[in-house]
């Protein structure tokens, strides 16, 4: 496991261990990433309390990861650019081109890749 002090946000973090809010969550752990799942429906993510917003986390958080659809992508954005997270990554399916110009707008520059990928775990292990 490779050691980090980076915090990353899950955003659609998912009790569903067959989603990918699920699976990116358990990858970034074993990474040794501080991990925050954000979903507004869900208390309780793989045992880590979940928040409603990244607004509601306290402290800076370094990474942010969308797994949800681009419709609430774009009610995200926002609040991730409010928080000032350096790096936002749009999973497959997660972006669209509306969601591409609302963060660009926003002077958030998302790297468009799987993010599980980039941390060099496998998403379908």
């Amino acid at each position: 496991m490779a050691e980090t002090n980076k915090t990353v946000a899950i955003i659609g973090a998912s009790s569903d261990r067959a989603k990918f809010g699920n699976r990116a969550l358990r990858a970034f752990r074993r990474q040794g990433y501080n991990v925050i799942p954000i979903n507004p429906n869900e208390a309780h993510v793989e045992g880590l309390k979940t928040y409603r917003s990244v607004l509601d986390v306290p402290g800076p958080i370094d990474m942010a990861t969308f797994y949800v659809p681009p419709d609430v992508g774009q009610k995200v954005m926002a609040e991730v650019a409010q928080k000032h997270i350096p790096e936002v990554w749009l999973n497959p399916g997660s972006e669209s081109d509306e969601l591409l110009r609302t963060a660009r707008a926003l002077n958030v520059e998302p790297i468009l890749a799987c993010s599980i990928l980039g941390i060099g775990e496998n998403p379908y292990a």
